[in-house]
């Protein structure tokens, strides 16, 4: 009974910060994790026995980013006068992820930490900015940043899934590897249009008073499978979100008459509303559980923590310099590149003997703090312009 209460009181509480974020201008995972890091304290300071928890964090971890990918894709508006913005989104989240990655790695090789390899793999997940942070923390600005916000993080966490997955997976580089490129992304391509096309018309044939719960099963168990062959999973995500979230623009493409995309508009509200409250509340258990999880003493590692403040800086000064290029608006955009949960979960999936002491957990820890506090002071300071006529 003590388990359910304090599970209940924790979850209320990250309903306020949730409800509260848009007025404080705090994002609410930082004061998730910090709620999480205080019950540590008080567990450890009444010497209440916990059981290891960390085998959960992965697990709740992949779920989550399931549901805040599909959650925001859903929002989404997808047209030929989007192809821009698309556009623009893919390489504010490419560029920048390749510089970063490629200067990290190569400090790190002529410091004389370990091979290319290595070191590129270790610091990929530092590159990825993580929509499970920037997507919820979007919600206050107008919709053309937030769409651009949520185009971008997704697609961060898919590029760098892919990358990182071919860095780590494959031992040599060559055009054997671009190959295994192009083919993932043409086989996982034609698996997210069938699979799309298959959960609609069951989302809009089950006739069962329990519907929605079978498809979001469906598409954890494809995106399960997808990471099983190490396809870029993400990507079935964000089409089948886009599909729903759309389904009205499409009823002129006759390939989709069958399943009469126009009569999905009130299932998919529905579905929609399921998605938002399941990802409010595995995202509040995941970032309460990394929260406990941490140590004190890996937050204040003074061995760690000039690279963590070297490398926040540069990736603040690379994403400057990107939209700045790519003609956004740089301010408040520029806050909004945390890193969080994919970064957690692609640190986590490094082998033991593959992680580089320079890129412990420590510097992981520290680096999304860094980047989560940066992101809320800008966010405080932001005022949105006012609505005018």
């Amino acid at each position: 009974m003590s388990v359910l209460l304090t599970l209940c009181t924790l979850l209320l509480l990250a309903y306020v910060f949730d409800w509260s974020a848009a007025r404080t201008r705090i994002p609410s995972v930082i004061l998730l994790i910090v709620l999480g890091w205080l019950v540590r304290q008080l567990t450890n300071g009444f010497n209440i026995i916990i059981p290891d928890l960390s085998d959960i964090l992965p697990l709740l971890g992949t779920v989550g980013l399931i549901l805040i990918v599909l959650e925001g894709s859903l929002e989404l508006e997808f047209n030929r006068s989007k192809t821009k913005e698309v556009r623009t989104a893919f390489l504010a989240a490419l560029l920048p992820l390749l510089v970063l990655a490629a200067v990290l790695a190569g400090a790190w090789v002529w410091l004389g930490y370990g091979s290319w390899q290595s070191a590129l793999a270790n610091a990929l997940p530092i590159c990825v900015i993580s929509s499970a942070i920037a997507i919820p923390t979007a919600r206050a600005l107008p919709s053309s940043l937030k769409s651009f916000v949520v185009y971008e993080s997704s697609l961060s966490d898919i590029i760098g899934v892919l990358v990182f997955n071919a860095v780590a997976l494959h031992a040599e580089p060559g055009w054997d590897r671009m190959l295994t490129f192009i083919v993932q992304l043409a086989v996982m391509a034609l698996i997210s249009l069938v699979a799309t096309l298959g959960l609609s018309y069951l989302l809009q044939r089950i006739d069962h008073s329990i519907k929605f719960v079978p498809i979001i099963l469906l598409l954890i168990l494809i995106y399960g499978l997808a990471k099983a062959f190490h396809l870029p999973a993400l990507i079935f995500i964000l089409i089948f979100g886009l599909f729903l979230g759309n389904s009205a623009e499409l009823k002129q493409w006759r390939l989709l008459k069958a399943i009469h995309p126009e009569k999905l508009q009130p299932e998919v509200q529905r579905f929609h509303e399921l998605i938002t409250e399941f990802t409010f509340l595995v995202r509040s258990l995941f970032f309460l559980l990394f929260g406990y999880l941490i140590e004190t003493s890996e937050i204040t590692d003074t061995r760690s923590l000039g690279w963590a403040l070297g490398i926040t800086a540069l990736l603040f000064l690379l994403r400057a310099l990107t939209l700045k290029w790519l003609k956004q608006q740089v301010f408040p955009l520029l806050f909004l590149a945390p890193r969080g949960l994919i970064t957690i979960l692609l640190f986590l999936s490094l082998a033991e003997g593959d992680r580089l002491p320079v890129a412990g957990k420590p510097l992981i820890l520290q680096i999304i703090v860094l980047t989560a506090l940066v992101m809320m002071l800008g966010m405080m300071s932001y005022r949105r312009p006012e609505k005018t006529g």
